[in-house]
């Protein structure tokens, strides 16, 4: 396959794609504030709350909601969980807060899940899932990408870090997609993650660099964490999680179509693999096949809608060692995992196209629920997933 060497902004990407790095933030865009595009009919952290009482309220018991932490302004971060089977799926959306698609089909599947139907009432006997639907609100409340920690605070919670160069994750300067972080810093939390879910931050692992494990050094990665961890004590593993995300506009590879949603299963190399030999102590967890059966039962979900905006679906950039990610590190730890990663930000979608990516969203985690449920991903060959459609940065003419 060729290589590309492509420039974003001031970021240069060698891969093998001709498209950015996983979930870049760009600083090349020009300057467009929050407030100027509507973003109504996105659910904001007031109304998330009075949504999860409802629901809580109307299943009657079958959606329990809890705080789970909070955040760096202490918002309160929120889990819902589903059914009482014993494999167990952890779902989070907005890390990223002006990536909002996926904290609306959350909302919409919790509805679903919780009715009388017999289909509904056999996923909860088979499986269990815990969704956190707003994993950043601050970031969320600000329509950005990152949340308000500053350096500063970091250093007051972990004094050993005093003379440590901020973590590369940290922007405190410019004006980023619709953002000044000059006057509002903050951390991409999503690059706070560590494979060893009791590290404790050590000076020496500072600044860090994509290619290498977080921290823990954020709230909201805490609790992410957190979650998980306890997950892991109640039911011995956490079979799947998946992430929801959102990115810039991209093609199917070979075709002049936009991407509705890329997918991935592959975020640090398989530790079973010379490539992946810095990971060989997670070697007997790691499970890519699994992983890719997960993918695979999306994009056949989506696939099944016909000649339509669902069946844009692409593989995201593969060959990424992204160990600092959830995605990374909690595929270590043994869980199958999947990308969501669906077209425009908050700031570029209508009304009608937020639609579309919100059910594009629900219609795929559907179709994975359903799979684990019934064990019916068990058939899917994860050789398939390598069939996928690679993503594109420019249409093919």
């Amino acid at each position: 396959m060729k290589k590309w060497l492509i420039t974003v902004g001031a970021l240069s990407v060698c891969t093998v794609l001709a498209m950015p790095a996983y979930a870049v933030e760009t600083e090349s865009k020009p300057v467009e504030h929050h407030h100027d595009n509507s973003i109504s009919g996105f659910i904001d952290y007031q109304e998330l709350q009075k949504s999860l009482k409802q629901i809580e309220a109307t299943s009657k018991g079958i959606v329990q909601v809890e705080v789970a932490g909070q955040s760096h302004k202490g918002l309160d971060i929120y889990t819902a969980r589903v059914g009482t089977g014993d494999k167990v799926l952890l779902v989070q959306s907005e890390i990223h807060g002006n990536e909002k698609t996926g904290t609306v089909a959350i909302l919409n599947l919790l509805k679903s899940l919780s009715n009388n139907s017999k289909q509904s009432k056999q996923i909860r006997e088979d499986v269990t899932i815990v969704f956190m639907p707003m994993m950043n609100p601050d970031a969320s409340e600000g329509d950005k990408r990152r949340n308000s920690l500053t350096w500063t605070e970091v250093v007051e919670d972990y004094p050993q870090l005093n003379d440590a160069t901020p973590s590369w994750n940290y922007l405190d300067r410019g004006i980023s997609q619709s953002y000044d972080y000059g006057a509002n810093p903050g951390f991409d939390v999503n690059r706070d993650f560590n494979p060893d879910l009791n590290y404790v931050p050590e000076k020496a692992d500072f600044p860090g660099a994509s290619n290498k494990p977080g921290w823990f050094i954020t709230p909201e990665a805490q609790t992410s964490r957190d979650v998980y961890k306890s997950l892991q004590n109640e039911f011995g593993n956490v079979d799947v999680f998946i992430d929801l995300h959102h990115q810039g506009l991209y093609y199917v590879d070979g075709t002049a179509d936009p991407v509705t949603l890329s997918l991935s299963a592959q975020f640090v190399p398989n530790p079973n693999t010379p490539e992946g030999s810095k990971y060989a102590q997670y070697a007997d967890t790691y499970d890519y096949d699994f992983s890719r059966q997960l993918n695979l039962a999306a994009y056949n979900e989506l696939q099944s809608y016909g000649n339509s905006k669902f069946t844009n679906i692409s593989l995201y950039s593969q060959g990424l060692d992204l160990p600092g990610t959830a995605l990374g590190s909690y595929a270590l730890n043994g869980s199958g995992t999947v990308l969501f990663e669906v077209r425009g930000q908050t700031q570029s979608l209508g009304q009608k196209e937020k639609g579309q990516l919100v059910k594009s969203v629900e219609r795929g985690l559907s179709g994975i629920i359903e799979g684990v449920a019934d064990d019916s991903i068990k058939q899917l060959d994860p050789a398939d997933y390598e069939d996928i459609p690679l993503t594109a940065y420019r249409p093919a003419f």
